[in-house]
């Protein structure tokens, strides 16, 4: 045998340890974060769906866990996809020739982002769905109980409604142009983004401006004890009552006085310090968001190289994709998982998936399905939305570029402009009535007698007769 066989059987042979190598790597990633996923459904699932008296609902709910596991476990691979993509090229860039490094190449991180792109088209139109109508179906009529006969309904109700959204798919590609994507579910973004400082102040601690924590705590007990002595004695008030809507009222009474309770018991520097850092953060990022998407829209008008692309040859470790290096780097990475938990706090808060909202321990095996869908949704559709809006230069790789639509000059500036535009407008609404409610409250203007209209008008009809 020649050298040049001998050289080209070496090549060969790295080129073959290289893609074991890469398939180790993929499958501990992907192991670590289905073990992730698992731990974090199994505190939200309904125990009582999976302790039945009947073994074959308990094991078909048991499948339906782990497919919507695989699911989430996809869909946070595909959050982790463009901020690992940076961090490996800025790691590269400072350690060229590293040796414990030599892993972290262009063809690994090309071959994650084929992976996340096909495993998420796999969860969206085959196992989500098939969950779902495998935790409905019941078998075919004749046919003997069990779950292979829930398998066989299942697979046949999909195999039709595949054929069925394929027919509409293709009838409404033809009308439309395909310009539809997943990214429409991303308008909660700056919905989201507002959001996030009232749900930021609700998990920390105010701090006390012209409050007396004292002087509310004795309202709310008194106004407390008042309404359980209506609930107990409704015969003493000459008015008919709505025990249900008295019933709520206490409840409210409570939540706040829990409240009151933890914000006297909070330390100085929890209240003064730990609110106002949060609040100047959450300012601070949702600003910079919006100032880089409006650098973004101005460089649209006056540079080619601003609209979102596709790479298929990624060569990792040669240049920084920010401006300002390393730390360009870490700020992309933070406002890119800044906007994923905006667009998801924005999703739950709005009115018609509010009612999706998991539970903790009280989540029905269908509820949980829709929740990985919506998830697996918004996080696949993060790296295209990251890139059209300019947080980032990193081209996307593999089947992420390949969207017509991100080749389309107005589609790409109108989502830049209404992005920046219903932000800002969610952000100063929000600031506003934040603190307009907060010097209401610090004022006390909050508790001064109002004018009662609480009754039902039976009543007053009946005092004027």
């Amino acid at each position: 045998m020649e050298a040049a066989d001998y050289e080209v059987l070496s090549v060969r042979e790295q080129l073959f340890h290289e893609r074991v190598r890469e398939c180790i790597i993929s499958i501990l990633l992907f192991a670590a974060l289905y073990i992730l996923c698992h731990i974090f459904l199994t505190h939200f699932k309904k125990p009582a769906e999976f302790t039945t008296v009947d073994d074959e609902d308990a094991i078909v709910n048991k499948i339906a866990l782990e497919l919507c596991t695989f699911t989430l476990a996809v869909a946070l691979g595909a959050v982790l996809l463009l901020p690992f993509s940076i961090i490996s090229n800025e790691v590269l860039l400072s350690l060229p020739r590293n040796y414990y490094i030599q892993w972290l190449n262009g063809s690994l991180i090309h071959g994650l982002w084929n992976l996340v792109f096909l495993f998420s088209n796999l969860s969206l139109i085959f196992l989500m769905p098939f969950a779902y109508f495998f935790t409905e179906s019941e078998g075919f009529a004749g046919s003997k109980k069990g779950v292979l006969g829930r398998v066989y309904e299942t697979v046949v109700m999909l195999v039709l409604l595949t054929l069925l959204v394929l027919g509409m798919v293709w009838v409404a590609s033809a009308i439309v142009d395909n310009k539809a994507s997943r990214e429409s579910l991303y308008v909660c973004t700056p919905l989201g983004l507002a959001r996030m400082f009232s749900v930021t102040g609700k998990l920390l601690v105010k701090p006390r401006l012209l409050e007396d924590l004292e002087e509310q705590l004795s309202c709310s007990a008194f106004e407390e004890a008042a309404l359980t002595r209506r609930i107990c004695n409704p015969t003493s008030c000459w008015l008919p009552l709505d025990m249900e809507l008295l019933h709520r009222q206490v409840l409210a009474l409570q939540t706040q006085r829990v409240l009151l309770e933890k914000r006297r018991k909070a330390s100085a520097w929890q209240r003064n310090l730990g609110y106002p850092l949060a609040m100047l953060c959450l300012l601070v990022l949702t600003g910079l968001s919006v100032l880089i998407v409006a650098f973004h829209i101005l460089e649209l008008l006056i540079d080619d190289t601003a609209m979102p692309r596709g790479m298929q040859d990624p060569s990792l470790g040669q240049v920084s994709f920010s401006k300002l290096g390393s730390f360009g780097a870490v700020i992309q990475v933070v406002l890119i998982f800044y906007l994923m938990v905006s667009s998801v706090v924005g999703f739950y808060s709005s009115l018609l998936f509010r009612r999706l909202l998991p539970r903790w321990r009280d989540t029905a095996m269908t509820q949980i399905i829709g929740n990985s869908v919506c998830l697996l949704v918004l996080s696949s559709a993060l790296p295209v939305f990251s890139r059209t809006l300019g947080l980032t230069r990193f081209d996307l790789l593999g089947d992420f570029g390949r969207f017509n639509w991100l080749g389309n000059f107005y589609i790409v500036f109108l989502y830049n402009a209404a992005f920046a535009g219903l932000t800002t407008l969610c952000l100063v609404k929000t600031f506003t009535a934040a603190v307009r409610a907060e010097l209401i409250q610090a004022f006390g203007l909050d508790r001064l007698p109002l004018p009662v209209t609480g009754f039902p008008r039976s009543s007053r009809k009946s005092q004027h007769q």
